[in-house]
């Protein structure tokens, strides 16, 4: 069974809006902290947004008062509101779960294209 799965990337204009889902195994225990990363083209992933069990949320600069995450524990299962989208948000969306234990869990991305 696939451990994390990533789902709602796509293609969107420039000022448009998307969500992205993240759904995990149900054999993954102990989820502290959910999280998105993203990759663009010939850049390093970087962190985009965090949130902690209780609701503590992190966000990288780039995306702050543009981007929400929220999390529903009870379905492992977070997500990444994503509005204004701009062409520099495009990349590919890594989901991420961080464990109580130090195991990470990563999804295999899902792609997202902002035109201008």
């Amino acid at each position: 069974q696939v451990p994390v799965v990533e789902s709602g990337g796509g293609l969107v204009q420039a000022g448009g809006s998307l969500r992205l889902s993240c759904v995990a195994s149900k054999n993954i225990f102990s989820i502290n902290t959910m999280g998105w990363y993203r990759q663009a083209p010939g850049e390093q992933r970087e962190l985009v947004a965090t949130i902690t069990t209780g609701g503590t949320t992190n966000y990288a600069d780039s995306v702050k008062g543009r981007f929400t995450i929220s999390r529903d524990n009870a379905e492992k299962t977070h997500y990444l509101q994503m509005n204004s989208l701009k062409p520099d948000d495009t990349a590919v969306y890594y989901c991420n779960l961080h464990t109580i234990w130090g195991m990470d869990y990563w999804g295999k991305g899902t792609l997202v294209t902002v035109s201008s």
